[in-house]
């Protein structure tokens, strides 16, 4: 019978990946218990275990588009480590609203200062459009812009931005384009920045959840909503859906720019879940198909998930440049450096190996009689 560091090493070999070899995707093992650990409890023990320092490795944003681009989570991972979590998002509503401001307290509110150093100078938490840019900040703006035009903001419009963050739309939007802008957010952190950053502007930022919009009846010229989708849950698809129809006019238009997966499942994986985004889901397509269906008409989908690759890895160089610095400003210990590194890194080979897509969708009303034509 294979000891377990042969067992370990039989399955690492199908993504060619080598135990303590000389490649930069290559793990470098540095506690025996690592292989009994990994294999009994599958990917949160793999995440926990590296940050603890039993392994490491020099690119793990290799490593992990090895892994996911061989499949190989799909052929050993088997359904144990998943089964207790699948239950659960099958039997409860993990995204009810009783638990909405669950994520913004685990992850918005890590601290304004952390993500200052981390993003673009205007605090874009999302895929930047890297056509035709050199940097990050160039391809956050060219991000903002095209969504502008995508909805085609006009003076005087007034906007609604489910899921605001720091107010890097809004800004944007109220400066460039003239219209007036509502934000919502779950975070604390992030309404109190967006504020800062927006004040003299047409700008106004609700701390709220999406389905308290419905009780103000409200109708905005456009809505937007960028990077707040894989917070809603597949059971909740339907209710956000007819939020949007609820507060957009007939005339208007909705953008939807979203993280996409290949496969329609219920729960995300357990080290994510656990330790970055709690209660989040990634929607499918025919996830969001249904949901829309009978409401909107879907007039353009556009996906360049590899630009999220290129944005990660920005937000990665700047996050390990200022770590000194980011450290003395809050309770950022080692643990914590491993953990966000881990999260960026294999985000990023989630990407690059196509497992995950980042998707912008253009919907209009149902009934709605002017054609759109797509922009790039």
């Amino acid at each position: 019978m294979l000891n377990l560091k042969q067992k370990a090493q039989e399955i690492l070999s199908l993504a060619d990946i080598k135990i303590n070899g000389d490649n930069p995707w290559d793990i470098q093992v540095k506690n025996s218990g690592f292989y009994s650990r990994v294999l009994s409890g599958g990917s949160l023990a793999l995440g926990e275990s590296y940050m603890d320092g039993s392994w490491d490795c020099g690119k793990l944003d290799e490593f992990f588009y090895k892994i996911l681009k061989s499949r190989l989570n799909e052929k050993v991972r088997g359904m144990k480590y998943f089964i207790p979590s699948l239950i659960k998002a099958k039997i409860i509503n993990l995204q009810k609203k009783s638990r909405a401001y669950e994520v913004g307290k685990k992850h918005y509110d890590a601290g304004n200062e952390l993500y200052k150093r981390m993003l673009d100078k205007k605090m874009n938490y999302s895929c930047g459009y890297w056509r035709n840019t050199k940097d990050l900040d160039q391809a956050q703006v060219a991000k903002l812009d095209l969504i502008c035009r995508k909805v085609g903001l006009k003076p005087g419009m007034k906007i609604l931005d489910i899921g605001c963050g720091w107010g890097s739309f809004a800004k944007y939007a109220a400066e460039n384009y003239k219209v007036k802008v509502v934000g919502i957010t779950i975070s604390k952190e992030q309404a109190k920045l967006a504020r800062e950053l927006c004040k003299g502007l047409g700008v106004e930022i609700r701390l709220k959840d999406y389905r308290d919009l419905v009780k103000q009846n409200e109708k905005f010229d456009a809505i937007i909503s960028i990077g707040m989708f894989e917070h809603v849950g597949s059971k909740n698809y339907r209710t956000f859906m007819k939020v949007a129809d609820k507060c957009l006019k007939d005339d208007g238009l909705f953008l939807l720019h979203t993280i996409g997966g290949n496969l329609s499942k219920n729960v995300t994986d357990p080290w994510i879940t656990k330790y970055i985004f709690p209660n989040g889901q990634i929607p499918s397509a025919s996830q969001i198909v249904d949901s829309y269906e009978g409401l909107f008409i879907m007039e353009d989908w556009h996906n360049f998930g590899k630009d999220y690759d290129k944005t990660l890895m920005a937000w990665y160089n700047n996050f390990n440049k200022n770590w000194e610095e980011i450290k003395k400003l809050g309770n950022y210990d080692e643990r914590f450096y491993r953990m966000w590194k881990y999260y960026l890194l294999s985000s990023a080979g989630a990407f690059r190996a196509r497992n995950l897509h980042l998707w912008q969708i253009v919907f209009s009303k149902i009934g709605a009689e002017k054609e759109y034509k797509s922009i790039r």
